[in-house]
């Protein structure tokens, strides 16, 4: 064969070589399904540790007792990982600071003593554990829906929402209350009519409870899952006595929640004129500084509470939950620890902040005129990063190029080979 001929051949097979390099780098980026993460060196991916819910006592990933895989670290456990509000707060047990008397004892099977202004968690017991909330999350509907409700709008209840059992101020469907009307019957009397009248309100029971649900991932309350906007018991429904204090500590900030859980007694409209209510909550009667909150009992819940109070500017939070007995004194006396404990003891943990809103998109002529900057590699795509540079170049520019070059290549030894005839 002569040079002409082989040259050409050459040329082909570095052309075939160029060509399968880039294939080659793909398949070796690209983890079999259920195999190894060659990227990363991680284990095989567990798809049922991604398909879980937040972990009850951390917020961090699935609920799922059996391992975090996919780490290149190995195995993990969910008790390792750090619960919401710090480590101490994972335990089921009693955690005091160092060095001062423990709280006063009581029945609750939960309970969260707090600093609402600091966010410091000063004592608890099973602060994660999650339990029944009963009338306790009427908190978390009022805080979900106050902002998405016009006060002053007049409203006819259904005849669902009037023939709610239990605890009820009785509604009639006829048009004599306003959203403010139903928001104070919800939070003095608990009203499980009021709180199906204001779920239909807002756009029906199922847009509340996501709404409801979206607002405690919000607050961070991973333990707490509404299945009713009144609290009456349902299968999965849950809270914890963290939770409920990061509940409250946000409803403090808001000035609405804050005057129905104030409020003593009030008017409430009946086809006739209208009758007094008066605030269940017998703390605001006897206690020094009692802002209030929320109490709430069912037969399987027992009994659960979350209240605020406040002396010399400072407001303590306590919650409570399966207290099986009469449990108004024992939240009374620990509020008194907390009021004499804040400020001087190392906290146990901390009521974490809310999620923070994302920031709004630019907007006008400003914004349509300037072109946005390009993502990363890693948040366009995160496989990306380990995918060679020059993955993304078309196939069909090497076969040009290897064209051209086998060409060129062919026209320079036809040219040499002409001259040495002509000589």
């Amino acid at each position: 064969m002569g040079i002409k001929h082989v040259a050409p051949v050459g040329v082909l097979l570095a052309a075939t070589a160029l060509l399968g390099a880039p294939a080659q780098a793909r398949v070796a980026n690209v983890p079999a399904h259920g195999g190894l993460d060659l990227r990363a060196g991680a284990g095989p991916l567990d798809a049922g540790t991604r398909a879980g819910i937040p972990d009850s006592r951390t917020g961090a990933g699935p609920a799922d007792a059996r391992t975090d895989a996919g780490s290149a670290a190995g195995p993990r456990t969910r008790r390792e990982r750090e619960p919401v509000g710090g480590t101490r707060l994972g335990g089921r047990g009693l955690v005091v600071p160092a060095g001062v008397k423990a709280p006063p004892k009581t029945a609750a099977k939960a309970y969260v003593i707090a600093d609402a202004e600091s966010g410091e968690v000063l004592a608890a017991k099973d602060a994660h554990g999650r339990y029944l909330p009963a009338s306790t999350l009427k908190a978390l509907t009022a805080l979900t829906l106050i902002p998405k409700l016009d006060k002053d709008r007049k409203i006819t209840p259904s005849r669902r929402a009037v023939n709610e059992e239990g605890s009820a101020v009785g509604l009639v469907p006829k048009p004599l209350y306003t959203v403010e009307d139903l928001f104070k019957a919800l939070m003095l009397v608990s009203g499980n009519d009021c709180a199906m009248a204001l779920a239909e309100a807002n756009g029906g029971l199922a847009t509340t409870l996501a709404d409801m649900n979206a607002e405690a991932k919000r607050l961070q309350a991973f333990d707490t899952v509404a299945k009713t906007p009144s609290g009456l018991d349902k299968p999965g429904q849950s809270s914890s006595a963290y939770d409920l204090a990061l509940i409250a500590r946000a409803g403090l900030a808001n000035a609405d929640f804050r005057r129905y859980i104030s409020t003593k007694t009030d008017k409430f409209p009946a086809p006739k004129g209208y009758y007094e209510i008066g605030n269940h909550n017998k703390l605001l009667w006897r206690y020094k500084g009692m802002i209030g909150v929320k109490n709430g009992w069912t037969s399987k819940a027992l009994g659960s509470f979350v209240g605020a109070a406040k002396r010399n500017g400072h407001t303590v939070i306590v919650s409570i939950m399966r207290h099986d007995g009469y449990f108004w004194e024992e939240v009374a006396d620990l509020l008194d620890w907390g009021f004499a404990n804040r400020g001087k003891v190392l906290p146990v943990g901390k009521l974490v902040d809310p999620v923070p809103e994302p920031a709004p998109l630019p907007t006008g002529p400003a914004a349509s005129a300037t072109p946005a900057a390009p993502a990363p590699v890693s948040a366009q795509d995160p496989a990306a990063a380990a995918r060679p540079a020059d993955e993304g170049v078309p196939i069909g520019y090497y076969a040009l190029g290897a064209a051209l070059l086998g060409g060129l290549t062919w026209l320079a030894y036809g040219l040499r080979g002409r001259s040495r005839r002509e000589r």
